[in-house]
């Protein structure tokens, strides 16, 4: 079970998680708020392993995790084309709890309880649930055109995850690894460089600057997560993180013009309470 201080500093985690993912949504440019969240985060990362060393003993598991967090950035900015931040996240964040469980069980030994399987049935009411929200709204419905993406983004999310909580503990230096997995970032921005040259990087000063405030709480946010993933069951903090869909669907109403129904919010709540009973320890 977590401790009182983790759980404090993982559902702040989750609020913060939830406030990168609705600038995100909300810049003019997806993509290229996105390119400027990863070269912040690449920067960071290199001034991270200067200051704690490269994580040598998990060169395996940053390279994978690097690689995965690659194609999950490219999935967001898919993702939030078209689909609205309280209706894509929370099935994101929502499909994630119980892969990573899944994956925690197998390559850790962190096996589901009851109670957890009891969680993934929540979990994918409040999926169904939220997708009859969308209906619901006389819009296209989402598994129509935004449900694969979403689901695609949260297989990523389980699998950096899963890496990650084994990779700290391989590096057992939790700002070198996490230093590690954020000069991958640049990544991207290198290859769109090469591809459309600098044109893809102008854009206006305040959506720089808000992009680069998104990736420094970004970075805060899972810096935390990996940090709890170093003495905790992987499926614990990850279902406790996962009540940021909550947070999402409000932030969504509150700054982004999305329509909050009631039953909505419903499905969010589900999600979340499944999410926790995924990841409950006794």
């Amino acid at each position: 079970m977590l401790s009182p201080l983790s759980i404090l500093l993982v559902l702040s985690a989750a609020l913060l998680h939830a406030g990168w993912n609705a600038l995100l949504r909300g810049g003019a440019d997806r993509l290229q708020s996105m390119l400027v969240m990863s070269i912040t985060l690449g920067f960071a990362g290199f001034l991270m392993m200067a200051m704690a060393g490269v994580p040598w003993a998990a060169t395996g598991y940053v390279v994978a995790s690097g690689a995965i967090h690659l194609c999950y950035n490219a999935l967001l900015v898919r993702m939030y084309r078209s689909g609205d931040l309280g209706e894509t996240y929370p099935v994101a964040r929502g499909t994630s709890p119980a892969l990573i469980t899944l994956g925690g069980s197998v390559l850790a030994g962190e096996w589901m309880s009851p109670l957890g399987i009891l969680g993934v049935g929540l979990v994918c009411s409040g999926i169904f649930l939220l997708a009859a929200s969308r209906a619901g709204t006389g819009r296209a419905p989402l598994h129509l055109s935004n449900l694969p993406d979403a689901l695609a983004t949260g297989v990523s999310i389980a699998a950096y995850s899963v890496v990650d909580g084994l990779g700290v503990r391989a590096a057992g230096n939790l700002v070198a690894y996490t230093g590690g997995i954020f000069v991958f970032f640049l990544a991207m921005p290198l290859w769109v460089f090469a591809r459309r040259g600098r044109a893809a990087f102008v854009m206006p000063v305040s959506e720089m600057a808000k992009a680069a405030i998104g990736a420094l709480i970004s970075l805060a946010a899972y810096g935390v997560i990996i940090w709890a993933m170093q003495e905790n069951a992987m499926g614990a903090v990850s279902a406790l993180r996962e009540t940021s869909v909550v947070f999402a669907a409000l932030l969504g109403a509150a700054f982004l013009g999305e329509r909050l129904t009631g039953l909505r919010l419903a499905a969010c709540c589900i999600i979340a309470l499944g999410a926790v009973c995924v990841g409950w320890r006794t």
